[in-house]
């Protein structure tokens, strides 16, 4: 009924209100127009925002494509509100930003010369001939500022099909650009798609080009992959999984996911929940990925935590029941879920009743540790180590008595520190 009632609200919405008729983005046309005599369109709508447009999702990034060259947008823009941004200039794009709103803008390309990771392109002026170079059909629908489609390569059928096929010869896209399969797997998944034999033919003949991307380009599509809504739904494919699995082998426990549709309405989706579900066990499969692809520091430590409580959790019987306050308190509401949530996929089938321990650890109420360094200064310590080694002397104390310390044994730990050097 939610989505039913979401959905009839981004009907309405596109209806009356279509993004492209938002005040920042006309404002921008105005500025990118000016001075321009002729009546064909100079910039229009591409990629994602024109496919949720179509779908009748909500809009979030906004791409454009445009005849104008980096350096004459900086020159239309030019002392104007909208900030230019730098961003891909070997590619012909830029970021405007405008108050809240973000729109990245590329001019129309033609690409001369690739290698699977770079390409060398000819600045153009020619809308088919652009949508010629994109990946997939459903990524080369272009909209005008009023609205009107320009569908070139005859992906709206393929949209309201959900089907995802490459533009010409999937072997030649591919090897255009190897992120492309990564990309594939993205789109196929959004859209349950069926795969198809050729492009899954291509795909497998080149699946060893993903050794030549950088990490950091393959890491950014792995997190868009996690993001989708139905990404479990990637073990439904076996063809789908397949790649998955010959692109991340760490991901050894990728059929935790079968089980996944179960309970993911009691888990916050995040990065963290999805990648402690395909990572972490009790080997350390996290510690490879994460040097491997060079992950932020915070998902890191998050996974180097959650793979030490996970085997915890398996060693000790009482960790998420007669230890479930003490647990809540060090590592987290949210941390303690995934690691109950592990232990439930670890299960070929997961009992129903087990479900309702996901309300009692949101009920958890987690105590604050009633001392701190003023409390300290107050009593004639100077700042310090020794501080730091009281407070954490009586905190372990404190946890330990099931979250109490009375004032007398607070003294007690500070006689004991006192004298240390």
């Amino acid at each position: 009924m939610k989505k039913l009632i979401k959905n009839f609200s981004h009907l309405i919405s596109r209806y009356f209100f279509p993004f492209y008729n938002s005040k920042d983005i006309k404002l921008l046309i105005k500025k990118l127009e000016n001075g321009e005599q002729s009546k064909r369109d100079v910039i229009m709508f591409v990629g994602g925002c024109v496919r949720n447009h179509l779908k009748f999702v909500k809009v979030k990034d906004i791409d454009i494509a445009t005849i104008f060259t980096p350096d004459e947008i900086k020159k239309k823009l030019k002392n104007s509100e909208f900030k230019v941004i730098d961003t891909g200039l070997e590619h012909g794009s830029v970021t405007i930003v405008f108050k809240n709103s973000k729109f990245e803008l590329t001019t129309l390309r033609k690409d001369l010369k690739t290698d699977g990771r770079y390409a060398e392109i000819q600045i153009i002026d020619d809308w088919i001939e652009d949508s010629k170079r994109r990946d997939f059909t459903i990524n080369a629908i272009y909209l005008n500022k009023k609205g009107k489609i320009f569908d070139p390569q005859n992906g709206i059928n393929d949209l309201n099909n959900n089907t995802v096929k490459f533009i010409g010869d999937p072997q030649t896209r591919i090897e255009e650009d190897f992120l492309r399969i990564i990309r594939y797997i993205r789109f196929s998944v959004q859209y349950n798609s069926n795969t198809e034999n050729s492009t899954l033919k291509a795909i497998r003949l080149n699946i060893s080009g993903i050794k030549k991307l950088s990490k950091e380009r393959v890491l950014s599509e792995l997190f868009k992959i996690l993001k989708l809504e139905n990404f479990f739904r990637i073990v439904d494919s076996k063809e789908l999984i397949e790649i998955f699995n010959l692109i991340f082998p760490e991901f050894e426990n990728v059929n935790r996911l079968q089980n996944f549709k179960f309970i993911q309405s009691h888990l916050k989706k995040t990065d963290i929940l999805l990648l402690g579900i395909l990572l972490i066990d009790k080997k350390n499969n996290h510690e490879y990925f994460s040097h491997k692809y060079k992950v932020p520091k915070k998902i890191n430590e998050n996974l180097i935590l959650l793979s030490e409580k996970y085997k915890e959790s398996k060693d000790d019987l009482d960790f998420f029941r007669k230890k479930l306050k003490i647990n809540c308190y060090k590592i987290g509401i949210e941390n303690v879920k995934i690691l109950y949530c592990l232990n439930l996929l670890d299960k070929k089938k997961i009992p129903e009743k087990e479900f309702d321990f996901f309300k009692s650890i949101e009920k958890v109420s987690t105590p604050q540790f009633p001392y701190d360094g003023k409390f300290l200064l107050k009593k004639g310590f100077k700042e310090g180590k020794k501080i730091g080694a009281i407070l954490q002397e009586a905190e372990k104390s404190w946890v330990k008595n099931n979250f109490n310390l009375s004032s007398q044994e607070f003294e007690l730990i500070i006689k004991k520190n006192i004298n240390i050097n």
